[in-house]
C-alpha cells in the first residue's frame, strides 16, 4: 500500500519540477543578460546538447528529458489518470491561468484516488497471495514424494546435497553460510555467491525454515530447503521487494562454520 502513495508523491515531485522549470523560464524571460540580450533569447540561441532527430532546440531537449522522467514516475498508475486533463492543469500553472480546480478540491481528490488505489492493490495483493498459497502447496504436495526430500513435522522440505562431518548448530547460534534464494520459478531473489563472499546470521533473527533447516545441517554439508509460505515471509512477503505474499522458497545452502552465541 505504501507503495501506491509512495509512487503517487513521485508523480507529484516529478510534475512539480516540471512546473517549476516553466515558472522559472517566465520569469527568466524578461531578464536580461550580460551581453544585452534577454534571457529568453540566449536560451532560444542556445545549441542543443545532442543531435536527435525531432528535437533541435535546448528547450526540446530539455522538455522531452523532463517529460521521460515524468512518464516513468506514472508508468504504474497510468492507467488510473487522464493525461490530457494532467497535461491541461500543468500548462493552466505554467501559464498562469485560472485552474478548473482550487487546491483544496485537489487535496480532496488526491486522498480519495490514493485510498481508491490502496484497496485496490491491496485486492489484488489479495488474489495473488491467494493463488501463490495454491501453488505452493500443489507444488510441496508432488515434491515431497521425490527420491531423497525429506519432509518435517512442521513442513519444511529438506535434501542432502553434500553430507558434513562437524556439529550442528543450536537455535541462537550465529552461522557462516554460502547460499541462494530462489522463486519456485527459478528466480534468484540472493545470493551469498553473487556477492562473492559468506553471509552471517544468527539462527534467531531469520525466518522459521532457515532456523529449522540449518539446525539439521552439520558443519562442512549443503542442503536444499523448501520453504512453505508459513514458514517463510508468509502473507506480508517483502514490501516491495521481490518475495510475493505467501511464495514458497528454494534454498542452497552451505554451512561454512558455527560462530557460536552471541555475548550477552
Amino acid at each position: 500500500m505504501n507503495h501506491v502513495v509512495r509512487v503517487a508523491a513521485t508523480s507529484l515531485l516529478a510534475a512539480s519540477l516540471l512546473v517549476a522549470l516553466g515558472a522559472c523560464k517566465k520569469i527568466d524571460k524578461d531578464a536580461a543578460t550580460a551581453d544585452g540580450t534577454t534571457a529568453a533569447t540566449a536560451a532560444t540561441d542556445a545549441a542543443p546538447a545532442l543531435d536527435i532527430k525531432g528535437l533541435k532546440t535546448e528547450k526540446q531537449q530539455a522538455g522531452y528529458a523532463i517529460g521521460l522522467q515524468v512518464g516513468s514516475s506514472l508508468e504504474e498508475i497510468k492507467d488510473e489518470i487522464d493525461f490530457d486533463s494532467m497535461v491541461k492543469a500543468m500548462r493552466s500553472k505554467v501559464d498562469g491561468t485560472d485552474p478548473l480546480m482550487t487546491e483544496e478540491q485537489a487535496r480532496t481528490v488526491f486522498e480519495a484516488f490514493g485510498q481508491r488505489m490502496q484497496a485496490k492493490m491491496a485486492a489484488e495483493a489479495g488474489k495473488k497471495a491467494t493463488a501463490n498459497l495454491a501453488e505452493g502447496a500443489a507444488f510441496l504436495e508432488g515434491n515431497a514424494k521425490v527420491e531423497g526430500v525429506q519432509v518435517t513435522a512442521s513442513g519444511l522440505q529438506y535434501q542432502v546435497l553434500q553430507p558434513g562431518t562437524g556439529a550442528k548448530p543450536g537455535p541462537d547460534d550465529r552461522v557462516s553460510v554460502h547460499y541462494k534464494g530462489a522463486l519456485l520459478d527459478g528466480t534468484t531473489f540472493d545470493s551469498s555467491y553473487d556477492r562473492g563472499e559468506p553471509a552471517t546470521f544468527q539462527l534467531s533473527q531469520v525466518v522459521p525454515g532457515w532456523n529449522e533447516g540449518l539446525q539439521l545441517m552439520p558443519v562442512g554439508s549443503k542442503y536444499k530447503l523448501w520453504i512453505p509460505a508459513s514458514l517463510g515471509y508468509g502473507e506480508a512477503g517483502t514490501p516491495g521487494g521481490p518475495i510475493a505474499p505467501n511464495s514458497t522458497l528454494v534454498f542452497e545452502v552451505e554451512l561454512l562454520e558455527i560462530l557460536g552465541a552471541p555475548a550477552e
